[in-house]
């Protein structure tokens, strides 16, 4: 009887895992609420990578990767910031910017961002462009329950969204890393070849909470056209 709970535990945790390769989620309206909750048991970082593909017409700030914990609202956070025509990373609710990029509306994005503790420096790639590696916070490592949001900047713990800065548009193969990646990985990545899936958030085993109106579709059918472009 022991090894039957055993046995159906495992099966419970192994289907709370989502394999969405070739799925992208899409946040189709502004809202102060619709969201998507990435789930994970790591809630320490001395280093941090993270990357996504995204698309939006947006024309103003928003959101692409929210992590908070009780801390920090912002222990780190990747956003766009219109007026400067910058990406904004934060780390432990200080930040850093990066205005060399392009970042068309309507199309397809590649981005990866990294940071470690030890040094304090973060950089970031766009589309298979490196950033410069630029001080940003040392000696002091993520660490908390970590609660991380795609589609809202999270002003407080969870919650404080915006619909001014909200994310709409398309989403899609986020993986998350507890150390920073090799520039060769990150341009695997970039270029939709071979690479290390994450070993915090993993596309390819997904854990993650809808709220609101966010939908799981296919991926469109020029997304690899365009990232292997």
């Amino acid at each position: 009887m022991r090894c039957f709970l055993l046995l159906a535990m495992l099966v419970v945790c192994a289907s709370a895992l989502e394999d969405l390769s070739g799925k992208m989620f899409t946040f189709p309206a502004e809202t102060n609420s619709a969201h998507v909750k990435l789930i994970t048991t790591k809630h320490h970082f001395s280093a941090v990578t993270v990357c996504h593909r995204s698309i939006t017409d947006l024309k103003r700030e928003h959101s692409l990767f929210s992590l908070a914990t009780p801390s920090f609202d912002n222990d780190f956070l990747i956003f766009w910031q219109e007026s400067t025509q910058n990406f904004i990373p934060f780390i432990r609710n200080k930040l850093v910017g990066f205005g060399s990029f392009v970042y068309k509306p309507i199309t397809w994005h590649s981005i990866c961002t990294t940071w470690d503790s030890t040094s304090g420096l973060m950089q970031m790639w766009v589309d298979g462009q490196s950033s410069i590696r630029k001080f940003i916070s040392s000696g002091s490592n993520i660490s908390g329950q970590t609660l991380i949001i795609l589609g809202q900047e999270q002003d407080s713990y969870g919650g404080g969204f915006d619909s001014k800065q909200s994310f709409v548009g398309m989403m899609s193969d986020v993986h998350m890393w507890d150390y920073t990646l090799s520039p060769c990985e990150i341009q695997n990545y970039m270029n939709s070849q071979s690479f290390t899936p994450g070993n915090v958030l993993n596309w390819k085993a997904l854990d993650y909470n809808i709220v609101g109106n966010v939908l799981v579709e296919k991926q469109s059918l020029c997304l690899n056209s365009q990232m292997t472009a």
